[in-house]
Parts: structure tokens; sequence; C-alpha cells
């Protein structure tokens, strides 16, 4: 079913965090009204919406209000309640389903789906008991990666294993969930390719990002990523790939490791805006967020355009206080924040994106800036 939802009427989103908030921001430009759903008060989308509903996820009451309210609805993250959102799907319209989220919840499950999709991915297991994995830890050998197959984000539930005297530290995380254990890949970089589809399979691709990471954290993102071109088409056929496999509607982010062959291997997925791609706000004709409420709109897409090579930095916690002192040096750097309030150690509070013609000049004066020096 498609529809399209017209400026005026009231787009629902399903979290308030600062993805809800730049999706809300996007909307509002066009003219919508925004409903959140959010347990806590004073939610970073929540400071931006029409209507406020505070209540936890899974609360059916909510829900049914949120419906009520709303013309169409979405979410900005992926762990919100499977049974609720799929209810949901039978009282108001949610083009994106609810299928997608039970998909990407699970890295069983997502990784089963990519495959098929016919995309590499690293040799993996699944294990639902520590003993299992114990039994099959052969299959991938060392050393490897065990990661919870629910939950985790940002280095979290998961662990390295470097050899067989390692086994003993993944023991905990099988308290949260069944597991899998992916082969180490010798990766060149990680890249990321944020596509965009619509309810008639219309489907875009932002410019490809190169992500660096410190603490397992996303630290900036480089745009374009610095690869060959037969490595770009390679991550975006495979992205796209993907996304028709998953019958997507809106937004799916999708990690690679780039070999040093130029192949690449998919790493996991996510079916929302994505930290990569905060980029595009600035530098490029149409960003993730004004996309994707085109695509759950029902709005024809945009083919997106980069304007200039840029740099994304994340404004962590400890980045906070150095950024805004260093407002007056840098006029090229555009500055977003969230409206947390609360500043803490490695908490995603904002980022920079910096447009350049110079990427190696510009990453130098973000070095210089001694900001992110931690």
């Amino acid at each position: 079913m498609s529809k399209i939802i017209y400026p005026g009427q009231t787009i629902g989103i399903i979290g308030g965090g600062q993805l809800g908030r730049m999706m809300a921001l996007a909307a509002r430009e066009a003219g919508f009204k925004i409903a959140v759903l959010e347990p806590s008060m004073d939610s970073p989308c929540g400071q931006v919406a029409d209507i406020r509903i505070v209540a936890p996820y899974d609360d059916d009451a909510a829900l049914e209000e949120l419906a009520e309210v709303s013309d169409v609805i979405t979410y900005e993250f992926e762990n919100i309640d499977f049974e609720g959102l799929k209810k949901l799907t039978e009282i108001a319209y949610v083009p994106q389903g609810a299928e997608l989220v039970k998909i990407t919840q699970d890295r069983i499950l997502e990784k089963a789906a990519i495959t098929s999709s016919g995309t590499p991915v690293a040799k993996y297991i699944a294990a639902q008991t520590f003993e299992e994995l114990e039994a099959k830890i052969d299959e991938v050998g060392y050393p490897c990666v065990v990661k919870t197959a629910r939950g985790g984000y940002d280095g979290k539930g998961q662990q390295t294993l470097q050899s067989a005297a390692d086994l003993e530290k993944a023991v905990g995380l099988f308290a949260h969930s069944a597991c899998v254990a992916e082969a180490f890949v010798p990766f060149k970089m990680e890249i990321s390719v944020i596509v965009q589809r619509d309810v008639q399979g219309e489907t875009y691709c932002l410019p490809i990002g190169e992500n660096i990471h410190v603490n397992h954290i996303l630290h900036e993102t480089i745009v374009p990523a610095r690869i060959e071109q037969s490595t770009a088409d390679l991550a975006t056929k495979a992205a796209e790939n993907i996304a028709d496999a998953l019958n997507l509607v809106g937004t799916l982010a999708v990690e690679m490791f780039v070999l040093d062959n130029g192949e690449i291997i998919i790493n996991e997925v996510a079916p929302r805006p994505h930290n990569s791609g905060h980029y595009s706000i600035e530098a490029c004709n149409i960003s993730q967020f004004h996309q994707h409420i085109r695509a759950v709109c029902g709005w024809p897409l945009r083919q997106p355009k980069l304007w200039k090579p840029s740099i994304m930095i994340n404004i962590l916690g400890q980045h906070v206080v150095p950024v805004t002192n260093s407002i007056a040096k840098y006029p090229d750097w555009s500055i977003h924040l969230y409206g947390k309030y609360e500043a803490k150690h490695n908490r995603k509070m904002g980022h920079v994106t910096i447009m350049t013609e110079d990427l190696e000049a510009t990453l130098q004066e973000i070095n210089s800036s001694a900001i992110w020096a931690d």
C-alpha cells in the first residue's frame, strides 16, 4: 500500500533521540507536524515535536494514541518492541512494516538475510549457549569476534577472542542473548552506504563514507571514501541488493569492510538514518533525513549529489566544551548539538561537518585543534 502524506499532516516517530530530532527538523521544513513516542520527558526529538507521548515503546495505549494522532509512522532506531510495532501496522500506516525491525534486531536473522541477498559476509556461526559456541568455534577459528545476537551497539555486547585461551571471556555475553561468532576479517577500512528506497522500489544511495572509529565509537566519516571506483561500484550494488531483498522502505545503513584486494564484506545493517550519514545535511543536495521523510511520505526521491568533499566528526560528552569554546576559530565548521542536557563521557552529544576542497588539509586542521586529542 502506498499513499502520499501532505504538508500539514502528522508524522509519528517512535524514538526520541537525535536521529528522530533531525528527522523531525527535516519534516518540519516541509510543513509536517510531528508526534513522538519516547519514555523520557525531555528528549531531543520531543523538544521539536508538536505532540509528545511519554511512555515505553511497548505500551499498547501509547501506541494506540500515536496511531490516532499520526497520518504515517516511522521509527528512529531498531531496538523498539517488535510485537508492539507489528500491532501498530494493523491500526496505522507504517510503510516500513515490522519485519525489517525483527530481522535487524537479531544478528542471526540479519546475517541470514544478507547472505540470502547474495552479498558476502564473514564466515560465522550462531550459538544459543556458551557450550554450543565451544563446540562450534573451530568452524570459524581464531581470531574471531563473538557478538550478542541482540542489543549490542558502539562496541558493547562483543568480545574479541585471539585464541582458545580467551574463550571464557565470551561466557557473560550469553546472559543477554544467543550469540554469533565471526571470523576476524583483516580489512583495510570500514565504509558505509546509506541506501534509501520508497514503496515503489525507487532506490538511491548517498555518496559512500569512510568510517574511522575510536574505542568502538564512530569518530569521523570522510566523504567520498578513499576507495577505487570498482570498490564503490561493488559497495553500491551490495547495498541495493540488500535493500531489495529486505523489501526496504525508508533508510538502511550498510556497514562494510574493504579488503586489501578491493573486495567488500558486509559487517552489519541498521534500518534507519545513521551517524555516518550526518554529513549529508550540509554536503548533499538531499540529506538522509529529508530523503527518509520523502520515502515514508510517498514523495518522489531525489538523486543524491555531493556538493563538496566533507568530513563529519562526532562530538562526545568530553568534546562539548572545547568545541563550543572554538566556535570563533573555525567559520567553516557546521556545528550540530542534539539538546541532551547531560554531557556524559563518550555520549554522542552532537557532530561537526566540514565541507572542504582538501580532505588531507582539513584532517590536519581537525588534529591541530586538539579537541579530539583523547
